[in-house]
């Protein structure tokens, strides 16, 4: 499927924030999505190195493209992101957050971090691998999405539900958020994600005594809401602490001096979790979320005229849920929170993620890290998000968030993805297609 875009340099893979830049600007803001122009670019590339590639897509301006290098007996190393980016929308921003621009050594724009970023550096190692004829262990399929950041109806989700036979045989994959450096204790992490938190929508329906404005009331489904919400805010679910979770605080602990050390073990024993969490103001808040089943409600629907006092209210919550937890084990922990006289409904629910992650591909991820930063300690990951990896899950596919970063320390990662301002690094991009591309050349070490 060849286009007609301007031509394009075959030396474009040396030059990974070029990349960035030009897939930044493309407004692929989902919803709509419209990822059409933007994939049309990559193919613009991928023909300039005379690499074949197919579209499959529900709807022609949401496609999702898959291109192949072939390589040896090793089993097939996927490498996916997505190129649609969250709404900007109420956001004041310091540079145009579709202008790709680079100021003071920052390239600025929306999915600079989420992830177009890290699409740049996949698609400069897997044109270089092309362009150096790089023996590769195996086969690499580089898959670009459309619509992961409303659910994956129209990408992953779909490519997993009517398309499985082009991901055959894969084990491993590489995809988005992982490997950035992290700072703390006087220390620098790498996490590698290994595991990721499922997604369930729920809602809960209360009933209470409706009547006229004027009169006086108590035990209404509007009282009875506020308390439920009340609850939420105040209370935890109780803490869950699972394999992935343990291997990262047990890594970390290993790094850090006795005071801190001690505090991160005690997050992994079940009755002193939560008052660990609040004795780390600073980075409780990122670790909280992978050590509970979380829920957050989003809507409030009740009423119908001011002056009527509504006999019924829907709470829809978004909940995620830890690796190896069901939704039904969610259910118990709210009813036990908020009362068992609640009607509570899963709406949709992932499958639940694998409980035990496949570390096989870890070690070869961690030395490459070491090699750039000796001093680093790559540690196993668990985000508290939702990625497409969840989908590539039901095929037996353990994705590695592995889209390595040097960041300064002080700049907070999470707290920019989906705000205003959103940035990285223009060196951040090099670092990582330099350890990409040192994946591809190993991929086949692992076991």
């Amino acid at each position: 499927m060849k286009n007609t875009s301007p031509t394009i340099a075959t030396s474009i893979h040396t030059r990974p924030a070029e990349l960035a830049q030009a897939l930044l600007r493309f407004d692929t803001t989902n919803p709509p999505g419209c990822e059409i122009k933007c994939i049309e670019y990559i193919e613009s590339v991928l023909d300039a190195y005379d690499i074949k590639y197919r579209r499959y897509a529900i709807d022609p301006s949401r496609p999702n493209l898959v291109a192949r290098l072939p390589g040896g007996n090793s089993n097939p190393l996927m490498l996916y992101g997505h190129v649609d980016v969250v709404t900007t929308e109420n956001q004041t921003w310091t540079y145009p957050p579709f202008g790709g621009e680079i100021h003071n050594g920052w390239l600025w724009g929306r999915g600079a971090l989420d992830m177009k970023g890290g699409d740049a550096m996949l698609l400069s190692a897997f044109l270089r691998a092309k362009q150096e004829q790089l023996p590769l262990p195996g086969d690499v399929i580089l898959t670009f999405l459309s619509d992961e950041e409303a659910g994956g109806e129209h990408g992953a989700k779909f490519m997993v539900e009517n398309h499985p036979d082009i991901f055959a045989n894969v084990k491993y994959a590489i995809g988005e958020l992982g490997g950035y450096s992290y700072y703390y204790g006087g220390q620098t992490f790498y996490p590698i994600m290994i595991a990721e938190k499922t997604v369930v929508r729920i809602r809960i329906t209360v009933q209470g005594p409706g009547g006229h404005g004027a009169m006086v009331h108590s035990g209404t489904a509007m009282a009875k809401a506020g308390k439920i919400l009340t609850l939420l805010e105040e209370h935890r679910l109780p803490p869950s602490i699972t394999p992935a979770a343990q291997s990262m605080l047990k890594e970390m602990a290993k790094a850090l001096p006795l005071k801190d050390s001690s505090t991160f073990l005690n997050l992994l024993d079940t009755t002193k979790t939560d008052a660990a969490l609040d004795s780390m103001p600073n980075h409780g808040r990122e670790l909280d979320p992978l050590l509970h089943n979380t829920v957050n409600a989003t809507f409030v629907r009740g009423g119908t005229k001011i002056n009527v006092i509504p006999g019924h209210i829907e709470i829809d919550l978004d909940a995620r849920q830890v690796p190896g937890s069901s939704p039904e084990d969610l259910i118990i922990e709210l009813r036990h929170l908020l009362g068992d006289d609640l009607e509570i409904e899963i709406l949709e629910a992932d499958p639940p993620g694998p409980s035990q992650p496949d570390m096989g591909l870890f070690q070869t991820l961690s030395s490459i890290l070491l090699e750039t930063d000796k001093d680093g300690h790559p540690v196993p990951f668990m985000t508290s998000g939702a990625t497409d990896g969840r989908f590539f899950a039901r095929l037996g596919i353990q994705t590695y968030g592995f889209l390595p970063m040097k960041l300064p320390e002080g700049f907070d990662f999470t707290r920019l993805l989906h705000t205003a301002d959103e940035r990285i690094p223009v060196d951040a991009l090099e670092f990582g297609h330099q350890a990409i591309y040192k994946v591809l050349q190993r991929f086949g070490n692992a076991p």
